[in-house]
């Protein structure tokens, strides 16, 4: 079992810059693909980002590509989304999430390793 937990949320003006964290624990972490997702007020929530394992593949959503980045270290057993160029439509709750899928995989969302969310909002 992996438990998360999301940091780093704030209040920012549109195109500025926050970095996203997601610590986890136990000593499992290394072998999970970690994924962020963001809900907005009376939406679904979306997948963002993924990375696998070894943070050797990542994949993003068209909506952030570019201007989102994920990243993390295994050996501080953490996950990182650095969103860069915000905008207000990026005004959401961020959770992270981990599976043992592909980074591309339709099935993201799906398992039940969640974090608490950090909300990030985005004013114009």
């Amino acid at each position: 079992q992996v438990q998360l937990v999301e940091s780093g949320g704030g209040l920012v003006q549109a195109g500025g810059s926050l970095r996203l964290s997601c610590a986890a624990s136990g000593r499992t972490f290394s072998t999970y693909a970690m994924g962020w997702f963001r809900q907005a007020p009376g939406k679904e929530r979306e997948f963002v980002a993924s990375i696998s394992s070894t943070g050797l593949n990542t994949y993003y959503a068209d909506s952030v590509k570019g201007r989102f980045t994920i990243s993390r270290d295994n050996a501080q057993n953490t996950v990182y989304l650095q969103m860069n160029s915000l905008k207000p439509e990026d005004t959401a709750v961020y959770y992270c999430n981990a599976d043992k899928i592909p980074t591309k995989s339709t099935s993201w969302g799906t398992s039940d390793y969640w974090g608490q969310g950090t909300q990030v909002t985005v004013s114009s």
